[in-house]
Order: C-alpha cells, then sequence, then structure tokens
C-alpha cells in the first residue's frame, strides 16, 4: 500500500519549488506580472494553462511549476499532473486550493505493483500545505480508493470468493469488527438459494460474507456489494471481448469494503453491517440454466432468462438479508449493467433511489466533492417487464430496453417497501489513462457517498 501520508506534509519554512495553478482566464495577469525570461520559458513550452499542462520557468533566484488547471473551480486532478510529471521533491502551492485536491497529488502516486518484480523505484513528490487538516482527510480517502482500486486490479486468480472474504476479514480486525462467512452448501440451510445457485459451478466455493461494528444503540447503516469476481456469463457465455474486464466484476463489493473502512476509521455513529456474496459465474455441468427457475430468500420465484445477469440473483438474497433488520439506510454498489455504461459513460454512476430527499443528498455531495453521478429513475412503467409466465420474476427482460433500470427494478423488488435505499450501478474502471486515474480500476461515487454518510451521520 503506498504511504499516503508521506507524500504530504505541514508548511513550515524549508526549501521547496513553488507550484502556481493558472487556468486560461488568469495567465493572461500572470504574463502581465512576470519579465520576459518567465514568458519565454512558459510560451517556449507551450504553455496555455489547459488540465495537465505544467512548465517550469525562472523566479528570482530560483525556479517555479505552472501548472494548469483548465476553468473548473472544483477539480480533484488539478494537481495530478504536477504530481505525476515533475522531478521528486518538494512543492508547495503559491495559493491555497480546494482541499480536494490534494486527493489528486496523491493518487496520481498510487501505483498497482503486485506484479511487478521487483516493483518500480520511485521517488516521491512531497506537497507542503498551509491546511494541516485537511492531511488526515485526504490520506484517509486516499487509502479507501486505492483498495477499491487493488481490489479490483488483482486478477481473478488471485481474488477469488476466498481472497475478498480474507479482504473484508483484514479490514474487520483493523477497526475491531465481527465477520461471518457462509460458505458452499451452508448457503442452502442458511437461506441464500440464489447466491449458492450462481456459484455452485466453480470449483471455488460462494460465500456470503457479513460484517458487523459499532454500538447496537446506534442506527443501522448497511452496505451491500455485489461480489463476482469472474463472471464468464455462465452457459449465456459472454464473448472474449466481454468477458476480458471480468475480473472488476466484483467491484461493488471493493466500493462498499472502502466506505465501510471510511465509517470505521472515523468511528461514524452508526451501527454499521457490510454484506457482501461473493461467487464465481462458471460453467460447469451443474451451472444454472436459461429456463431455470430459482428460489430466493424472500420468497420470490425468478425464472433465468439468461445466465449473464446473475449480479442481481445474488443481491436479491443480499438486500432480503439487509431489509430484515430495518437499516436506517440502505446502499448498495454493484458493476450490474452495460445499459448504465451506454447511458452514461464510464465516469458517471448510475443511482437509483426510492427517496427524493436521499437523491437531493447525494446530488449536493456529488457537487461538493466534484464526484459525479447522474440519477435515473425507477420508472414503475418498466416493472410488467420483469415478468414471468411461470414465476414471480423474469431476471432478464427480452425487449433489450432499459436494462439499468429494469435491473434496479428488479432489486427494488427485493427491498422492503419504506427502506430508504440507494443503489448504484457502477463501472468500476478506467478505459483511457489520464492524471491520477491510470486506465485499470476507479472508484465511482466512493467520495460522494462518504460526504453524504457524515452530512447524515454527523460525529458526536
Amino acid at each position: 500500500m503506498t504511504d499516503f501520508a508521506a507524500l504530504l506534509g505541514v508548511d513550515a519554512g524549508e526549501a521547496a519549488m513553488t507550484l502556481r495553478l493558472l487556468s486560461p482566464e488568469t495567465l493572461p495577469a500572470w504574463i502581465a506580472a512576470h519579465g520576459e525570461a518567465a514568458r519565454t520559458a512558459a510560451a517556449v513550452g507551450g504553455f496555455a494553462a489547459k488540465p495537465g499542462e505544467i512548465a517550469l520557468v525562472p523566479e528570482g533566484a530560483g525556479w517555479e511549476a505552472l501548472v494548469g488547471t483548465g476553468s473548473e473551480a472544483l477539480d480533484p486532478w488539478s494537481l495530478a499532473a504536477a504530481a505525476t510529471r515533475l522531478p521528486a521533491g518538494r512543492y508547495r502551492l503559491a495559493a491555497p486550493v480546494a482541499e480536494m485536491a490534494l486527493h489528486g497529488w496523491l493518487m496520481a502516486q498510487h501505483h498497482f505493483d503486485r506484479y511487478r518484480q521487483p516493483p518500480a523505484a520511485r521517488e516521491p513528490r512531497i506537497l507542503l500545505t498551509s491546511m494541516p487538516a485537511a492531511i488526515a482527510t485526504a490520506v484517509e480517502m486516499a487509502e479507501a480508493t486505492a483498495l477499491v482500486r487493488d481490489l479490483i486490479d488483482t486478477p481473478a486468480n488471485d481474488m477469488g470468493p476466498a481472497e475478498l472474504a480474507d479482504a473484508v476479514t483484514a479490514e474487520a480486525g483493523r477497526w475491531h469488527a465481527t465477520v461471518t462467512v457462509t460458505t458452499g452448501e451452508a448457503l442452502l440451510e442458511a437461506g441464500f438459494p440464489a447466491v449458492h445457485a450462481v456459484g455452485r459451478a466453480a470449483s471455488r466455493a460462494p460465500r456470503l460474507i457479513d460484517m458487523r461494528w459499532g454500538n447496537p444503540a446506534d442506527p443501522l447503516l448497511t452496505l451491500v456489494g455485489k461480489g463476482v469476481v469472474f463472471d464468464s456469463g455462465g452457459l449465456n457465455i459472454k464473448g472474449s471481448t466481454g468477458m476480458a474486464l471480468m475480473k472488476k466484476d466484483m467491484g461493488g463489493a471493493a466500493h462498499a469494503l472502502a466506505l465501510a473502512r471510511l465509517v470505521m476509521q472515523a468511528r461514524l455513529p452508526v451501527r454499521l453491517r457490510l454484506i457482501i456474496p461473493a461467487v464465481e459465474n462458471a460453467v460447469s455441468g451443474n451451472a444454472f440454466r436459461p429456463g431455470d427457475v430459482l428460489a430466493t430468500r424472500a420468497g420470490l420465484s425468478v425464472e433465468i432468462g439468461n445466465t449473464d445477469a446473475e449480479g442481481r440473483l445474488i443481491l436479491a438474497d443480499a438486500l432480503t438479508l439487509a431489509c430484515e433488520e430495518a437499516p436506517a439506510l440502505l446502499i448498495d454498489f454493484a458493476t450490474l449493467t452495460g445499459a448504465a455504461r451506454t447511458a452514461l459513460g464510464p465516469d458517471l454512476p448510475a443511482l437509483f433511489t426510492n427517496d427524493d430527499t436521499l437523491a437531493a443528498g447525494y446530488a449536493d455531495a456529488a457537487a461538493a466533492t466534484a464526484d459525479p453521478l447522474w440519477r435515473l429513475p425507477l420508472w414503475a412503467g418498466y416493472r410488467h417487464m420483469l415478468d414471468s409466465g411461470i414465476a414471480n420474476l423474469n431476471n432478464a427482460p427480452e425487449t433489450g430496453f432499459a436494462g439499468a433500470i429494469t435491473a434496479a427494478l428488479f432489486l427494488e423488488r427485493f427491498v422492503t417497501p419504506g427502506t430508504c435505499w440507494a443503489h448504484f450501478d457502477v463501472y468500476g474502471w478506467s478505459p483511457v489513462s489520464r492524471p491520477g486515474r491510470p486506465k485499470g480500476a476507479a472508484a465511482g461515487a466512493l467520495q460522494a457517498s462518504w460526504h453524504l454518510l457524515r452530512q447524515r451521520f454527523p460525529a458526536q
């Protein structure tokens, strides 16, 4: 794990190169106020203050680094290019920036090196800040984001249901939480038939991971994460392109665990429960089939229209379990549908919720943290698409329309009416490299969710 705390420090006046953030709007004033040598150095470097641009210019007896930020007032990635491209050493800001910019500085220096032997040697870029109170907050969010990325980036041969359970157990041990893991055939005895059906074909047994933490007198916050460690599509097998990124299909579990970590680390006044159904959707002689009718913990029967719509099946059991204790707030994360990505692309998680006040809170949190999301409707008029001729529900409508919405409506059937619930359909992946966000695993709606929880359950 990256030592994020070593990358930020309180500015006590020690020697450091100055970082000056400029936008296209503020660049002319800087040019007018500086001498020919500085202007020439910026011009030769083609510096136009666009996001990601860097230029070193003479300043007094030394040098100053110009950093382009674009025109966005709130940009958590405004320092990421500088942390990536500037030489190792110490830097200080010429003027205060939004606290969220520290996140980009830290994440730009995080690298998934598990399979690089030996890992590449990297010297740190250390940022000195006059905002000491922001350091701990920035480090904690960077650690949580790195947890999401590292879990998702780990390939399925090293991230099976057992390893996912181990990751939860490791976090639980840090914060004195308790974990119960129900495995294999015991899932049937414990009342998780859908989790068992989806995971039974794999050589690695399915699991239901259940972590608890906090004061029993506090309101119950329950987080649920989809933990499909690899999705072949089952008997409705995916093509090679569709299967290539399916190590990331446990991204919902990674998000839920990271958010749980933030809750426990801050000792938020809640009673926390984390539920992760962990399975591999594999192909073998006992794989569940198209046309099968599966039982669920809720007692609803589900006709299988497509075995590649497996995530909603395991979440059905998990959400039913979650609602049995009537949580004050229920949030689930899942890499659930390609339809959400078609509609919103890789950077915008789709939010579904049955509570308009919660939706407004999430909109405010997204704006405050520059962590974007977009609400899609739980459109009741599409519920008929889930109808089955022989069961209570079909897991995959034949129409192909509104795939993200119908998946959310399927999950809603397993949420007790009156429960305050949010469902995130996340992608968990960055298809291109950008400063601070390399191609690979990505976190979405994590910062917004953490901001919302702190507003909803303020520290005592």
